[in-house]
């Protein structure tokens, strides 16, 4: 069958998108999900581009609400593919779906009493609330991921917009069972948010075992730095300084922190042997995190014309480049 003679023979896109909400509210979820994805590529084979992504936007917004976090993650994710291959700009009305659709995954806490667990009943419950909470977690990331790929080929920013950024971030501090901040961080420093990235780091002080908050503080910063971003990590320093007074713990005078403070001076002059200097004298402080010494590396070259003498030691910003 020609294309032309599908593009005549599909019916009013309204009438698909009724009659698949019908087939979910009788509980039809995966037979639903199937229909979607085959009648959505009907019209993409037509290259009726708007009338899929209204299908598939309809879809995944109405089996999250129903709770399907799995088949609605798969809509969602099938909606951005659809986006590419229309290639459709990043815009409002379409960053406004990808809104909506954030909005709708579920945020749910594992349940305090299951914390200390005492009998194998609570074990249980315990790991089949994290084991929810992980898929949840790879359903958005999955989605997200694709959304800020997208946003960077048409029309966004090199790095993908902001807000999108931003929401994963979020998603990955308050919902992912194990905290990767190294992950979290990267995607806050590329959402021009560094007042609520210090909130973040704040909130994350008094919930970290000793010595995890210094190190999250650095590497912050110091994502920031490797960016040539001194404005938000000055801006961000100062925000967790401010928070920090008013609310407990207070921020770590470890000697990592005294060497952030420093080179956020040194770095505002020509001064490339001051900052060699500081990078000895806190060697033992920088040496907890390998990954301090690749930004460490990326700094120096941005801001002194330094040459890593590792080509491999690009990593950072390689991985951010794979993010998408």
């Amino acid at each position: 069958m020609s294309r032309e003679r599908i593009k005549r023979e599909l019916p009013p896109v309204q009438e698909h998108i009724d009659k698949l909400r019908k087939v979910i509210e009788e509980g039809n979820y995966y037979g639903a999900l199937q229909m979607y994805k085959s009648i959505s590529a009907r019209y993409v084979t037509a290259q009726r581009f708007s009338e899929a992504l209204d299908i598939l936007f309809s879809g995944a917004c109405i089996e999250l609400e129903h709770g399907l976090v799995n088949c609605g993650a798969d809509l969602a994710i099938l909606f951005v593919d659809t986006l590419v291959k229309a290639k459709s700009p990043c815009n409002d009305e379409t960053l406004d779906r990808i809104r909506c659709i954030f909005k709708l995954f579920p945020r749910v806490p594992v349940p305090p009493h299951l914390v200390d667990v005492s009998d194998d009943e609570d074990v249980q419950n315990l790991q089949e609330s994290l084991g929810e909470a992980r898929s949840r977690v790879e359903n958005l990331t999955s989605f997200l991921r694709a959304a800020i790929k997208w946003s960077a080929e048409f029309g966004g920013p090199r790095t993908g917009y902001p807000e999108l950024h931003a929401m994963l971030g979020d998603y990955l501090y308050t919902e992912c069972p194990e905290l990767d901040m190294v992950r979290i961080s990267r995607h806050f420093v590329r959402a021009e948010d560094p007042e609520k990235f210090a909130s973040m780091l704040v909130n994350f002080m008094g919930r970290c075992y000793p010595g995890e908050d210094d190190l999250a503080i650095a590497r912050a910063v110091l994502m920031y730095l490797s960016m040539g971003n001194m404005k938000d990590a000055n801006f961000m320093m100062d925000e967790i300084k401010k928070q920090a007074e008013t609310k407990n713990p207070e921020l770590s005078e470890s000697d990592l922190i005294q060497f952030i403070s420093y080179l956020l001076e040194t770095l505002q002059r020509d001064a490339l042997p001051l900052f060699n200097m500081l990078r000895v004298k806190y060697k033992s402080s920088i040496d907890r995190d390998q990954l301090l010494n690749e930004l460490l590396d990326e700094i120096a070259e941005r801001f002194y014309g330094v040459q890593r003498k590792n080509p491999l030691q690009g990593m950072f910003g390689d991985i951010f480049k794979m993010m998408g």
